[in-house]
């Protein structure tokens, strides 16, 4: 079944070639790419049943075998990572139409969005598959092209000037992560990451340390870790909702997930893991107080977005199995309840006119299913029991409690302070646009009514963010099988490299 392990990313490259042709007919294009992620979305998940049985599945592109060629390397994570991902675009995608048939673009809409999107998606699949360095810079880079495009759509100065600065910044990244890879490639002769598990192992100390804090500091840009996440709270707002939403449910992630393979399959146990500690607390911390400070619920939701980063970063970070295990527990949890807030926020603009609490109120009154839409997944980020917030947080303070150090224990306390500050934040929207009494210069009921099609998909997702809390323990124990399969670089090693890797040992 390896024959599965490509099709995530080439699902979405054609359905993209497709939509491009079908440029002048809007119609077609939402059918082929409604189809294409679903399709990814089928595949992602027969990926997540193989491999959950059967160990990792490998592909050499090209017939070109590792280490020599490039190779797709779908293991638990990996495929976990596509499965949500894909359930997340789709949702979106939905959103996006029914947004473009609110706002009247149904019949002229911008023919390069399908397209980019699907686009994005398959950057976003790459990294996830990649298994070799140069190939998931690559997946970053499409990721960069479609972002910006994705981004900037409409052309508007505010849009222009946040996009020029997420590209920037993006561009800042993307350097120092290539001259990592020439500086890999020059002293290993490889940037296949199975046989840079072996390699780098033989390497001064020194030199490794400084190659594991090119690799730390390019994926920190990109994942928005502080003190390298100022540029996330003044570009994502300005986008339209859908490609904040899946920008913030998905492109932090990928850099997580970035630091998550390479500190575990290249750089185990290494002293960058006290800095990785000390960056969590104060993403953790920074990212929250610069949430409470807000009075706009996008620059809000972007700056909780910052703050729980720190979470995954405390579970990496511990380097334990339980920490890991929670750590992908929550970055699951978390793509799923960001991008619900995302979405969620784009109807209230679209209800009250405004994402400005001073401009709102009345919410929960003139639009119920507004309100729950925006409660269920806002008290599942702050933590609230018994939803996935709760139990992905309760995984990561027992995994700091049992680690015992006083940088684990700070990052204990940390993580109850955040959980209550985002309480905090979530209760003061709560109470300044859903509760108090209606603003008289919002729109009128008629002018401000929300589309089915941008409603039901944000339900779905609030259906699965409480669905996680559902299958919390089997999905609990998928991570914490991945965690174990981290760990255990020989196995990956044999797997990806299969006879080289016997015949080095």
């Amino acid at each position: 079944m390896t024959w599965l392990v490509p099709l995530p990313v080439t699902i979405p490259l054609l359905g993209a070639a497709l939509t491009l042709l079908m440029a002048g007919r809007p119609r077609v294009q939402r059918t082929i790419s409604l189809t294409a992620l679903t399709a990814t979305l089928l595949v992602s998940a027969a990926l997540l049943a193989l491999t959950t049985t059967g160990g990792p599945l490998v592909v050499a592109v090209g017939g070109w075998a590792a280490p020599l060629g490039i190779v797709l390397v779908a293991d638990e994570l990996a495929a976990l990572m596509l499965v949500v991902s894909a359930a997340v675009t789709v949702c979106v995608l939905i959103y996006s139409i029914g947004q473009g048939m609110a706002d009247g673009h149904e019949e002229t809409p911008l023919s390069v969005y399908h397209p980019t999107y699907l686009v994005l998606t398959a950057g976003v699949t790459n990294a996830f598959l990649a298994g070799d360095l140069f190939n998931l810079y690559v997946g970053f880079e499409i990721l960069l092209v479609a972002s910006y495009v994705l981004l900037t759509l409409g052309g508007t100065e505010n849009r222009i000037r946040a996009g020029t600065t997420y590209v920037v910044v993006s561009l800042l990244s993307s350097v120092i992560f290539l001259t990592a890879i020439g500086l890999i490639y020059a002293a290993t002769g490889t940037l296949n990451m199975a046989q840079l598990a072996e390699r780098l192992d033989g390497l001064p100390d020194s030199l490794r340390l400084i190659l594991q804090g090119m690799l730390l500091l390019a994926f920190g840009i990109k994942a928005a870790v502080f003190p390298l996440s100022s540029w996330l709270p003044d570009s994502y707002p300005t986008a339209p909702a859908p490609v904040t939403a899946v920008f913030a449910g998905l492109l932090t992630k990928v850099g997580v997930y970035a630091i998550i393979r390479t500190e575990t399959l290249l750089f185990p146990g290494g002293r960058a893991t006290v800095v990785l500690l000390i960056l969590a607390l104060l993403t953790m911390l920074v990212g929250i107080l610069g949430a409470v400070a807000q009075s706009d619920i996008k620059r809000l939701l972007s700056f909780t977005l910052v703050s729980h980063i720190g979470y995954l970063l405390f579970g990496v970070g511990l380097t334990s199995r339980l920490g890991m295990a929670s750590a992908i527990f929550y970055v699951v949890h978390h793509i799923t309840v960001q991008t619900t807030l995302f979405l969620a926020a784009g109807l209230i603009e679209k209800r009250g006119g405004s994402t400005a609490l001073d401009r709102l109120g009345g919410l929960a009154r003139l639009n119920p299913v507004l309100a729950i839409a925006f409660l269920i997944p806002a008290l599942n980020l702050a933590g609230i029991p018994p939803f996935s917030g709760f139990i992905g947080k309760l995984g990561l303070i027992e995994a700091g409690i049992a680690d015992g150090g006083v940088l684990a224990w700070l990052l204990v306390i940390g993580s109850v302070l955040t959980s209550l500050l985002t309480l905090y934040a979530i209760a003061r929207v709560w109470n300044l646009a859903f509760w108090r009494a209606p603003n008289p210069s919002m729109p009128a009921p008629d002018a401000g009514k929300c589309p089915p099609l941008m409603i039901i998909p944000t339900l779905a997702l609030v259906a699965l963010g409480v669905a996680l809390t559902v299958v919390a323990g089997p999905l609990f124990a998928v991570g914490d099988q991945a965690a174990g399969d981290l760990s255990d670089r020989a196995g990956y090693a044999r797997s990806v490299l299969g006879d080289v890797f016997r015949g080095a040992s």
